[in-house]
């Protein structure tokens, strides 16, 4: 994969991502679940600073124009959009941290790939870094996980 289509790629997925969970955050509030909406909007927030630093490393490329049925993903959505049936106005903690990982773990898996499969060096080194930064979510959210299991605030709360 040539670095411009990896940063189209990463443009795209950053930014379904961030939208998806800013979604989720935005259904939460509205039905009063504030812990569960926190925890989506920064995972919104987490997205859109990955989206920044995709845009900024493409700033001076001419990436290609994909239509959405041009994008080459693993699933039918990019692999960070969490699943949209975490909108039920009734998910707990558990579950939406459930959600969560597996989008970041998906980003993770398709960064990773791309890493793994390129023969483009100034991609793989890309790649890597944006591997690095999912893996930094993925652990973020696995202490999350055992803070929700042990039945303590997660970290991110006050």
């Amino acid at each position: 994969m040539k670095v411009e289509d990896f940063l189209a790629h990463a443009i795209q997925l950053e930014s379904e991502a961030a939208t998806r969970f800013g979604q989720l955050a935005d259904a939460m509030a509205t039905n009063g679940n504030e812990q569960v909406s926190k925890l989506f909007r920064r995972l919104s927030d987490y997205s859109r600073l990955h989206l920044s630093d995709a845009k900024a490393r493409s700033g001076f490329r001419e990436l290609p124009e994909l239509r959405r049925d041009e994008f080459v993903w693993p699933d039918l959505e990019s692999p960070e959009s969490a699943a949209i049936w975490g909108a039920d106005p009734f998910i707990g903690r558990e579950e939406a941290l459930n959600i969560a990982l597996q989008a970041e773990l998906a980003g993770l898996d398709y960064y990773q790939s791309v890493h793994d499969t390129t023969d483009d060096p100034e991609t793989k080194i890309l790649a890597k870094e944006f591997v690095e930064e999912e893996r930094d979510h993925v652990s973020e959210l696995r202490k999350w996980i055992a803070a929700h299991t042990a039945g303590d605030k997660l970290p991110s709360e006050p």
